[in-house]
């Protein structure tokens, strides 16, 4: 009985341990941080500015840009998924996402990712071509998944201003994540996330 408890406690400080830590709107930021942020928004804006023309265009439809039907990709690992949208994405907003991300040197990525952590688009530095090798394609070629992940589902679902996130990611560098929710027509679509070295 008493190795069971010390098990379970063992867990759950382990755990505890490796969650990271998250700063919600309204807790102190460095100096840093309000700067990403800062950029974050601008990109935000342009973003929902691109999404709003295409809606209105009707190039993109809002029942396609909300849908969460995800197809898999044939022979990916870790899978990869289309959507009704995200070609449509690749296009359209990786040159917003790129311009974003050569903000600063300590900029890891810029990207959206749906309320489910779905990342249709990624930065053109992570969307090299598959070559089969999973570890290189793991790191480089990092579209098109779900990112469901602790930090990627409070990322995606946070509905205050900003959420700030320090966390270990699955490529095992120490990161720093900041986003800001995507709201489009008074909807929210999901988040916008900045990494950076910290």
């Amino acid at each position: 009985m008493k190795r069971t408890v010390l098990t379970i406690i063992t867990f759950l400080l382990l755990l505890i341990a490796s969650t990271g830590s998250t700063l919600a709107a309204g807790n102190e930021l460095s100096a840093y941080d309000k700067k990403v942020l800062s950029w974050a928004r601008a990109c935000q804006q342009e973003v929902v500015k691109k999404l709003e023309t295409m809606l209105n265009k009707g190039t993109l439809k809002e029942a396609e840009l909300f849908d969460t039907f995800y197809v898999p990709i044939p022979n990916t690992q870790p899978q990869k998924f289309h959507t009704r949208y995200d070609r449509k994405t690749d296009e359209e907003l990786q040159p917003l996402l790129d311009t974003c991300l050569q903000k600063d040197a300590k900029l890891v990525f810029v990207v959206l990712v749906d309320q489910n952590g779905y990342l249709p688009t990624h930065n053109s530095k992570y969307s090299r071509p598959l070559t089969g090798d999973m570890e290189y394609d793991a790191k480089w070629n990092r579209a098109k998944r779900l990112f469901n992940d602790r930090t990627g589902l409070a990322a995606a679902k946070n509905k205050e201003a900003y959420l700030v996130q320090r966390y270990d990611r699955d490529t095992g560098e120490q990161m720093v994540d900041l986003s800001i929710p995507i709201r489009i027509n008074k909807r929210h679509w999901g988040a916008l996330r900045v990494a950076y070295q910290p």
